[in-house]
C-alpha cells in the first residue's frame, strides 16, 4: 500500500518539473576553453570591432539556423555567417536542453534548462549570432520524431517556428538535421520536419492567422538547406552538395572562425563540451531541401544590399547620390579612425536620419538599432545602472545609481535618465567625467517577482505555457531596466540599460549580476522529500529587517488554528520550524499585510486570496549569470513498505546526482569517499559503496583505485556502479567490475516499458524486499541508459526490456559475485527515480546494496 502526501505552497501556479534527459550528439569538433567574464559586465568594443559593425551596416541579409537542443548548432558556421558574411544570423533551438545530462552539478529538468539557456546566450555573445527558443520542453531522449511531436504538441511548436520565421524574416533557413533520421535522436529529426513545414506555412496567411495581428506578416524564405555532416560512421556529405569554406581568418577580429567557434562551443560547460580550436580551411556542405539550389552563395537570388529597399519611392542605387545610404556607409568605413572613432559620430547621425526615411519596417528597425549601437560605441559612452544588492525585495526600498561618462568627448548637449516614469537630468557632460544620479524606489508588496517568462504558468508534459505572443522565441525575460536619453549631434537617442548588482570580489575583481525582484520571505522544506514518516523542517528566510512573522501548528483539518507564535526577523535571518508529527503542519503568516496566512494539513492547502508562500531558488556558477527564480515551497512524503540491510554506505561522487540524500532518507549513514581513502583497510567498514553517475568518466583517479575497490568486494563488500558512458562526454578509461564488460549506448526510453524478470529467484528481486511488476509503476522519463554489453558469463543479467519496435535487451542491470562480495552495474536510472520519490526504485536499490551474504546466490 503506497501513501503519498504532497504539500505545496505556490505563488500563482505550480510548475510541473520533471527530470528528463537527452542523448548528447556532437557533430562539430572545435574550439578552445575560455571563461566568460562572469557574463554580466558591460561590454566595450575595440576600434576593430566597431569597424566590422560599420561594415555590417551595408548588409541586409539574414539566415536562421534550426535544430533541437543547446549544442546542436554548428558554431563555426554561425560565426562565419555573422562575422564574415555579416548576415543577421540566428539560432532557433526548439528546446532549452532541460532533459540532458549535467557534468557540473546535480541540476536536472527545468533547472538544467535554465543553465543551458544561459550557456547558449553566452555562446551567441561570442560568435555574433542571436539566440531563440520555442516552447518545446526537452523531455529526454526520444527514438522517433512521432513521439517528439506528439509529446511536444505538433501544432503548438510548429506555430512557434512559423512565428520566428515571420518575425526574423530569414532569407535562408538551415537545418542541422535531416528528416530521414540520420540525426539519431527523435528531437533532431522532428526539428527538421518542423522547419520544412514552417518554411511553407510562414508564407501562408491561412496558417496561424492570429500571428498576423501581432505585428508580423507572412514571409517566404528563398530556400531551405540541410547542413550535412560527417560524424563517426554517419557521413551525409557528398561532392554534389553546395560547399562553403568556413575556416577563414578574420584579420579585423584577429581570429579564424574555427577559433571563434571553439570559444563559443566551450560555453556548453554543463555538457563537458570544452573543445580545441581549429585552424585552416574547413568545408561545410549543404543539401537543398526546398527552394532554388544555391550556386555561388547561400543567398543566391537574394539582394542583400540597400537597393532591396525603397527610399521615398526611389531605389537608392538609381541614380547614385553622395548622401545615399550605401555611399554614406562606405564613406564612414573608409574614413574611420581607429585612434579617434568619435570622429565618425557626425556622419553616423546623418546616416541614422537617412534610414529613418526607409519604408520597410523590418530592415528600418534593424539598421536603426545597429547604427545607434555604433554611435554609442564610437563615442566611448559608458552607461551604467547599478545597485549594491542583488535582490529588490517586495515591501522594501532600493537605491539605484545611474552613471554616464562621455569618455571621448562626443557632442552631447543633453543627458537625462528615465526610471519608473521619473525623469532625472544630468549636469552637462564633460569629457571623461562621471556624471551620477541616484534614485530610491519602493518595491510595492504587489510587485511581480522576477521570473523566467516560460515558468510563469503551469507547463504541460512536453511544452511550456507562454500566452504572451511577443515573449515566444525570446532567449530570456527582459531585464528590469532604465532608459538613458541623450542628444547627440542634435539628435535624440534612447539607450535602454539593465539594472545590475555590482560588487567587488577579492579574487575575481569587479563583477556584475542580474537584479531580481523577490518576495519578502522565502519558505522551503528541508528536506523536500521524506519517506516512511520522515520529518522535515520548514526553513523561513526574511529578506527585510524587522519583519514580524507569525506561525502556528494546526493539528488536524477540523481543529482550531492556534496562533501566537511570533518571531522577529533580521534581514537575511533564517529560522527553522520543526514538525515532529506528520499530522502537525506549520502555518505561516507574516504581519504587516505582506503575505497571507497559510494553513496546511496533510495534503490540504488553505490560504487567503493574497499571495502565498514560495521558495526563492538560486543557481550559481561562475561561467553564467546568477539565476534566481521562485518555485512552490513543496514538501512531499512517500510512505511504502521498505526494508534495508546494512547501515553505512560510502559514496564516490560523479558528475552530480542526489543519491546520497536518498540513501539518508532510506536510513543509511552516508560518507563521501575521496582518492586518498581508497585503501582496503579503510573501505572494509562500509556495507556498500555507490559510485555517482559517470564517476568513472569524471574522476580519473578511479582507475588507480580499481585494485582497492576489487579487494573491498572480494572481502565481502557491495560495490554498485551507476551508469557511465563511453563516448565524447568523457572517455571510459577505467575498468569497473571484476569481470569484463563494455558500455554501449543502449537505453530504454519508455518509462512504462514492461520489465521481464530473467532470474525470478535472484536475491536482487527478493531480499530484503520482494520486487514485483508494481515496483516499476510510476517511473519517470525512462527505465535505463548506457547498458552493459559484451558481458562476461560471470555476470547475472537480471532484467530484459525493450522500447516499442525493438528487440529485448538485458544489459540494464548486471550482477556478479566476487569473492565474498558483490559487484553491480546499474544502467537503471536511479539518479532520476530516487529524487522523484518512486517507491519501487527505492525498494530495488535497497536490494542491490543489501549486504547479507547468506541471502545471495553464487
Amino acid at each position: 500500500m503506497i501513501k503519498r502526501n504532497s504539500i505545496a505552497l505556490c505563488l500563482r501556479a505550480s510548475v510541473a518539473i520533471n527530470n528528463f534527459r537527452k542523448q548528447i550528439f556532437l557533430f562539430i569538433s572545435l574550439a578552445v576553453i575560455q571563461s566568460m567574464a562572469f557574463a554580466q559586465a558591460p561590454r566595450s568594443y575595440t576600434s576593430s570591432e566597431i569597424l566590422l559593425q560599420i561594415k555590417k551596416l551595408n548588409v541586409l541579409g539574414s539566415v536562421l539556423y534550426i535544430a533541437a537542443h543547446p549544442d546542436d548548432e554548428n558554431t563555426r558556421l554561425l560565426a562565419y555567417l555573422a562575422n564574415e558574411k555579416l548576415y543577421r544570423t540566428g539560432y532557433l533551438s526548439l528546446t532549452r536542453g532541460d532533459g540532458g545530462q549535467n557534468l557540473i552539478g546535480d541540476e536536472q529538468g527545468v533547472d538544467l534548462g535554465l543553465i543551458r539557456t544561459q550557456e547558449l546566450l553566452a555562446a551567441r555573445r561570442i560568435d555574433g549570432a542571436e539566440q531563440f527558443f520555442s516552447r518545446a520542453f526537452d523531455f529526454g531522449f526520444s527514438k522517433s520524431p512521432e513521439e517528439a511531436l506528439r509529446i511536444w504538441g505538433h501544432d503548438k511548436i510548429l506555430s512557434d517556428v512559423v512565428w520566428m520565421i515571420r518575425k526574423f524574416r530569414p532569407d535562408v533557413i538551415i537545418t542541422r538535421f535531416p528528416t530521414t533520421g540520420e540525426g539519431g535522436h527523435g528531437h533532431h529529426t522532428a526539428s527538421a520536419i518542423l522547419a520544412g513545414e514552417a518554411f511553407d506555412a510562414a508564407a501562408d496567411p491561412t496558417k496561424f492567422p492570429e500571428q498576423l495581428q501581432a505585428g508580423v506578416t507572412v514571409w517566404q524564405a528563398k530556400r531551405l538547406l540541410w547542413n550535412t555532416f560527417n560524424f563517426g560512421s554517419v557521413n551525409t556529405q557528398s561532392d554534389n552538395q553546395f560547399k562553403l569554406d568556413c575556416g577563414d581568418f578574420n584579420p579585423i577580429l584577429g581570429k579564424s572562425y574555427g577559433e571563434i567557434a571553439a570559444t563559443s562551443r566551450s560555453q556548453h560547460k554543463s555538457q563537458g563540451f570544452g573543445v580545441a580550436a581549429q585552424r585552416g580551411s574547413v568545408i561545410e556542405y549543404f543539401k537543398t531541401i526546398k527552394g532554388d539550389a544555391p550556386v555561388n552563395n547561400l543567398t543566391d537570388g537574394v539582394n542583400t544590399g540597400w537597393d532591396r529597399l525603397l527610399f521615398g519611392g526611389e531605389l537608392i542605387s538609381r541614380p547614385p547620390k553622395e548622401d545615399n545610404v550605401q555611399n554614406l556607409i562606405d564613406s564612414i568605413f573608409k574614413t574611420f579612425s581607429v585612434e579617434h572613432p568619435e570622429k565618425s559620430i557626425e556622419p553616423l547621425v546623418r546616416l541614422y536620419k537617412k534610414i529613418e526615411s526607409v519604408r520597410d519596417g523590418y530592415w528600418k528597425e534593424q539598421k536603426l538599432n545597429e547604427v545607434k549601437k555604433v554611435i554609442e560605441n564610437c563615442s566611448g559612452l559608458f552607461l551604467d545602472a547599478t545597485t549594491n544588492t542583488q535582490f529588490a525585495v517586495q515591501g522594501d526600498s532600493l537605491k539605484i545609481t545611474m552613471l554616464v561618462n562621455n569618455r571621448l568627448g562626443a557632442n552631447i548637449s543633453k543627458a537625462i535618465v528615465a526610471v519608473e516614469g521619473i525623469i532625472l537630468p544630468f549636469d552637462p557632460l564633460k569629457k571623461n567625467t562621471n556624471s551620477i544620479k541616484a534614485y530610491t524606489t519602493f518595491i510595492k508588496p504587489a510587485t511581480k517577482p522576477t521570473q523566467p517568462y516560460w515558468l510563469e504558468e503551469p507547463m504541460e508534459k512536453g511544452s511550456f505555457t507562454v500566452t504572451d505572443q511577443q515573449q515566444i522565441g525570446k532567449g530570456e525575460s527582459d531585464p528590469w531596466s532604465v532608459e538613458f536619453i541623450l542628444t547627440i549631434e542634435g539628435k535624440e537617442f534612447k539607450f535602454r540599460k539593465p539594472i545590475r548588482y555590482k560588487y567587488t570580489d577579492p579574487v575575481k575583481g569587479e563583477l556584475y549580476q542580474p537584479v531580481s525582484i523577490i518576495p519578502a520571505f522565502s519558505v522551503r522544506s528541508v528536506p523536500k522529500l521524506a519517506i516512511n514518516e520522515g520529518n522535515n523542517d520548514w526553513e523561513v528566510r526574511s529578506f527585510n529587517d524587522n519583519n514580524l512573522f507569525r506561525y502556528a501548528i494546526k493539528p488536524g483539518k477540523d481543529s482550531i488554528l492556534q496562533t501566537g507564535n511570533e518571531t522577529l526577523f533580521a534581514k537575511n535571518q533564517i529560522k527553522k520550524i520543526h514538525t515532529a508529527d506528520r499530522d502537525m503542519m506549520p502555518v505561516f503568516d507574516s504581519l504587516g499585510n505582506r503575505h497571507s496566512a497559510i494553513y496546511i494539513v496533510k495534503d490540504q492547502l488553505y490560504k487567503t486570496d493574497r499571495t502565498a508562500y514560495v521558495e526563492l531558488h538560486q543557481i550559481n556558477y561562475d561561467h553564467i549569470p546568477a539565476i534566481s527564480y521562485i518555485q512552490p515551497a513543496i514538501f512531499t512524503s512517500e510512505n511504502f513498505d521498505l526494508k534495508i540491510e546494512g547501515n553505512l554506505v560510502g559514496y564516490i561522487p560523479g558528475a552530480g546526482d542526489k543519491i546520497p540524500e536518498a540513501l539518508q532518507q532510506m536510513g543509511y549513514k552516508v560518507i563521501t569517499l575521496h582518492e586518498n581513502e581508497m585503501s582496503p583497510g579503510y573501505l572494509k567498514q562500509f556495507d556498500a559503496i555507490v559510485t555517482g553517475v559517470r564517476a568513472y568518466n569524471t574522476q580519473p583517479w578511479l582507475s588507480n583505485a580499481y585494485d582497492a575497490l576489487m579487494q573491498y568486494v572480494k572481502d565481502g563488500g557491495v560495490l554498485l556502479a551507476q551508469y557511465n558512458t563511453n563516448n565524447n562526454i568523457g572517455p571510459m578509461r577505467s575498468k569497473i567490475g571484476p569481470y569484463p564488460f563494455t558500455i554501449g549506448a543502449k537505453r530504454i526510453t519508455d518509462e512504462e516499458a514492461k520489465v521481464n524478470f530473467l532470474i525470478p529467484d535472484h536475491p536482487a528481486l527478493n531480499y530484503p524486499n520482494k520486487i514485483t511488476d508494481k515496483d516499476f509503476d510510476g517511473w519517470i522519463q525512462e527505465r535505463s541508459t548506457y547498458h552493459a554489453e559484451n558481458i562476461d558469463s560471470n555476470y547475472k543479467r537480471i532484467f530484459s526490456m525493450k522500447d516499442p519496435g525493438e528487440q529485448e535487451d538485458d544489459g540494464a542491470l548486471v550482477i556478479a559475485n566476487y569473492g565474498k562480495g558483490r559487484f553491480v552495474y546499474a544502467g537503471m536510472v536511479f539518479f532520476r527515480e530516487l529524487p522523484a520519490g518512486v517507491p519501487g526504485a527505492y525498494r530495488l536499490f535497497a536490494n542491490l546494496i543489501a549486504n547479507n551474504r547468506n541471502k545471495y546466490i553464487k
